[in-house]
C-alpha cells in the first residue's frame, strides 16, 4: 500500500528541505506545486492564481494515479486550506493508499529571517517573499484542527 505524505506549513518553515529528505527516505515521488507553478510561468515574484489552479488540477490528477499503483508520493503543496487537505486524504482513501499528514513548523522570527536569506540566493524553483508578503499571506492559511491528526517537525 503506497503512502501519500502530506506536507503542511507556513511560509519558509522548511516544507520543501523536508520534502527532498522525506523523498530520499522512502523512495517516494515527489512532487512540489511551488516548483511546477514557477517552472510554468517563469515568474517567482509574483503567483498568478490561474495558472496556480491549472497546475494544481494537473498534479491532482497525477499524483492519486502514482499511488494507486503502489508509488508512495511527497505531496509539497503546503496545503493551506483544511478543504484541500481534506480532499486529499479523501482521493489516497478511494485509491487504496494511506495519508499522512506532516505540520512542518518554525518560529515566525526564524521563518521570515529564512525568506529574506533565501531571497538573497533565490534558487529555481523558489519564490522571492518579502516581509510584506510574508505577512499579507497569513490570511490564506488555516492552522491544523485539532481533529487531524498528522506529525510536527520543528524545524527552528
Amino acid at each position: 500500500m503506497a503512502t501519500v505524505h502530506l506536507i503542511h506549513g507556513y511560509l519558509c518553515s522548511g516544507k520543501t528541505r523536508f520534502a527532498k529528505e522525506l523523498e530520499k527516505r522512502t523512495g517516494a515521488i515527489r512532487l512540489s506545486l511551488d516548483e511546477w507553478v514557477i517552472a510554468v510561468s517563469g515568474e517567482n515574484e509574483h503567483l498568478d492564481d490561474q495558472i496556480y489552479e491549472r497546475v494544481l488540477g494537473l498534479v491532482t490528477d497525477l499524483w492519486p494515479r502514482i499511488a494507486e499503483r503502489g508509488v508512495d508520493v511527497v505531496l509539497d503543496f503546503g496545503f493551506w486550506r483544511r478543504a484541500e487537505r481534506d480532499a486529499a486524504r479523501a482521493q489516497a482513501a478511494r485509491v487504496g493508499a494511506a495519508a499522512k499528514l506532516y505540520l512542518v513548523h518554525c518560529p515566525d522570527d526564524v521563518a521570515r529571517e529564512r525568506c529574506r536569506r533565501r531571497n538573497e540566493r533565490l534558487q529555481q524553483g523558489q519564490y522571492r517573499i518579502d516581509d510584506n508578503a510574508f505577512e499579507m499571506l497569513r490570511s490564506k492559511f488555516e492552522p491544523l484542527d485539532p481533529d487531524e491528526p498528522y506529525q510536527v517537525l520543528n524545524t527552528s
